[in-house]
């Protein structure tokens, strides 16, 4: 079961990047991550309702609670960088280096939660190091186009502090979520990101530009938070069930299908490094989940 909705949190997250890069063309990128929260923090107290969990929000222990709560910053943390990455780099390579939070997740995973470190699992991390360092490539324009050069590596450095932030999230979240139902630890995570996202909005004063977003891009920004939620809703159910060195990995297989999204529908060129790290990529997260 944890296997199934682990491939299921990955469907959902293959379209949350795509639809979210179109979502937020021409809108600030900390407000558009404010904007989708509200759709993931209604989606999740809507599960919570359904299950019947509502009264259990309370009865959460103070362990579980400020692990919670410190995976939600951490969560909003990554996705602040992720969208402003998306926003200002292509996706196909944005994506694939932030998923990259797999390794640090299983090196984690090893260290802090004491799961068992095998070969497949190793040799996997290793290869999806070298595939998210291939993927990354270099700019052949970098002498002519300076300004280009800024903002990859602007968006390269984004994309890895994603995948930092998103690593520590898997792990304060196995912590926090034992002996909690997965949906009130889902809506208390996002929560807590709600509160995060729409702080940094009004602190930077971007609040005012909700009136200046376009139908178009709302429309694609609910979508998004939608596919977020749904992604969240089966990936922390199997992460209460299951391993986090194997149900990590089993979601970040949603960077292949991004990928080949963003090459169809975002008309985004694919390269020789690209595709080979995407390759790479691939064969490491199967070896992890064998």
């Amino acid at each position: 079961m944890s296997i199934i909705l682990a491939l299921l949190a990955a469907l959902f997250a293959s379209f949350t990047a795509i639809l979210a890069k179109i979502g937020i063309e021409d809108v600030d990128s900390n407000l558009a991550t404010a904007v989708r929260t509200i759709v993931v923090v209604i989606m999740a107290y809507i599960m919570v309702m359904i299950t019947g969990q509502t009264e259990n929000i309370m009865d959460v222990s103070t362990k579980s609670f400020i692990f919670l709560v410190l995976s939600g910053l951490t969560t909003g943390l990554s996705w602040l960088a992720f969208f402003k990455a998306i926003q200002i780099g292509d996706v196909s390579k944005v994506v694939p280096i932030d998923k990259a939070s797999v390794v640090l997740t299983i090196l984690l995973s090893f260290l802090v939660l004491r799961e068992p470190a095998t070969m497949p699992v190793v040799a996997g991390g290793v290869i999806i190091s070298i595939g998210t360092f291939v993927l990354i490539g270099k700019d052949k324009n970098k002498k002519k186009q300076k300004k280009k050069v800024f903002n990859t590596k602007s968006y390269i450095f984004l994309a890895i502090m994603s995948a930092v932030f998103a690593a520590l999230t898997n792990i304060l979240a196995k912590i926090g979520i034992e002996d909690v139902d997965s949906n009130v630890a889902t809506f208390i995570r996002t929560v807590v990101i709600i509160i995060f996202a729409w702080g940094i909005v009004f602190f930077q004063g971007t609040v005012k530009e909700l009136t200046k977003i376009s139908r178009k891009s709302y429309i694609f920004l609910i979508l998004s938070g939608a596919a977020t939620g749904f992604s969240w809703l089966c990936y922390f159910a199997a992460l209460a069930i299951g391993k986090v060195s194997i149900v990590n990995p089993i979601d970040k297989f949603s960077v292949v299908l991004t990928m080949v999204l963003s090459f169809i529908i975002l008309k985004e060129k694919p390269t020789k490094s690209t595709v080979a790290g995407a390759v790479l990529i691939t064969i490491g997260t199967g070896l992890l989940i064998l």
